[in-house]
């Protein structure tokens, strides 16, 4: 069990620690400190050091005269019960109020919420009515947080990705344009492809027992499962273990790379597989065996433009700031990765070629990649 603590954890029980006043400490309003979620979870990434979000609620009494009182002396009890350093402000505006306390190392959880819960709710109880004392929810949430793994990988605490789960008004917007890029595109593609299609189904029945599509689970945005369309390049009933084996060493950092690119180059995918059918190198070559996925682009599962969906295993031996790519957009057919040395490029480049485009994604920048990605395909550069 992983425990943790607060560094210089006497300073937090100490009313002298603050050397500022609560008049003089800010109180953020709720778009600034869930930003500083955000940004807190991103620091933990880098330093590994955890955070704590701790948030208070008037239970019942929202949107009462009564719960703003309670709400005014909460923001004052957090900010005389709290250290300097600690962030205080509105998770949701005038109905719930958090702190975020940062500086933590790996130690004692459970004696971290012991003694804020204790300092928290003694300094509620001098400044609250019995009544509005009772009323008082409060909740603890660490960073980072357990993931789901028997539903495929998703997080298992929301309230720590507010800013992921309600974009901006302008992301919103922009995430319409590019749904409508989606549907307009992925429709057109299967409408133009349709004979192509059919020929792929035929030759793929011709020379090899089994079904035309590999149908996988996969993980989308927010770490929702769905079933993600191949079409299938290799032969039935084949060992999984092999690639589970090699994700895993190229995740870690270990060998995970093959001496079988082309000149004798580096790749950071399995080479020469002998599950592969003859027909299954062709279309892993030309990338034609993606073509299916405008199926998944159409149902909303996927876009045309985003990550390269995860595979469950895959998703378990993430590092805290992989699972950033499952997470701020939506998976797509082709991206950043593909356009730029697909299997040639490390998995931690890759990662890091994915949150550059969810941290610089538009419209403007799917087309540019659309209209780089067939040039890709010709070169069959890191294909295989």
């Amino acid at each position: 069990m992983t425990l943790l603590r607060l560094d210089n954890t006497s300073d937090l029980a100490d009313p002298l620690f603050d050397s500022m006043s609560p008049a003089e400490r800010e109180v953020l309003n709720e778009e600034t400190f869930k930003r500083m979620i955000a940004i807190e979870r991103k620091r933990t990434e880098r330093s590994k050091e955890p955070f704590l979000l701790m948030l208070l609620e008037a239970g019942k009494q929202q949107g009462s005269e009564k719960s703003a009182r309670a709400l005014d002396s909460m923001v004052s009890v957090l900010l005389t019960a709290t250290r300097e350093t600690d962030v205080i402000g509105w998770y949701k505006e005038r109905m719930a109020i958090g702190a975020i306390f940062t500086g933590l190392v790996v130690n004692d959880k459970n004696s971290i919420l012991s003694m804020i819960l204790s300092r928290i709710s003694t300094t509620l109880r001098d400044e609250l009515t019995f009544d509005q004392f009772n009323q008082v929810s409060i909740s603890f949430h660490f960073f980072p947080d357990e993931w789901d793994q028997e539903d495929g990988g998703r997080p298992s605490n929301p309230t720590l990705y507010p800013d992921l789960i309600t974009p901006r008004n302008g992301r919103r917007s922009q995430l319409g344009v590019k749904r409508m890029m989606d549907v307009a595109g992925s429709a057109l593609a299967l409408a133009v492809l349709a004979p192509i299609l059919a020929a792929i189904a035929l030759a793929i029945k011709a020379t090899s027992k089994g079904p035309v599509f590999f149908r996988q689970q996969r993980v989308g945005q927010y770490g929702q499962i769905f079933t993600f369309l191949k079409f299938r390049s290799m032969h039935v009933n084949n060992d999984a273990s092999v690639h589970k084996e090699f994700v895993k060493r190229l995740i870690s950092s270990e060998s995970g790379h093959q001496p079988g690119g082309e000149n004798g180059s580096v790749v950071y995918k399995i080479t020469n597989d002998r599950r592969i059918t003859p027909i299954g190198k062709f279309l892993r070559r030309t990338s034609l065996d993606e073509l299916p996925q405008f199926i998944n682009v159409l149902r909303g599962e996927m876009s045309l433009v985003g990550p390269r969906p995860a595979i469950p295993y895959e998703l378990a031996v993430y590092k805290t700031w992989h699972r950033r790519r499952v997470l701020e957009v939506k998976p797509g057919i082709t991206g950043l990765w593909q356009v730029t040395g697909r299997s040639r490029v490390k998995f931690d480049d890759m990662v890091r070629l994915d949150l550059r485009y969810a941290t610089s994604w538009s419209p403007w920048l799917d087309f540019k990649i659309l209209m780089r990605t067939p040039m890709a395909v010709i070169k069959g550069s890191g294909a295989y």
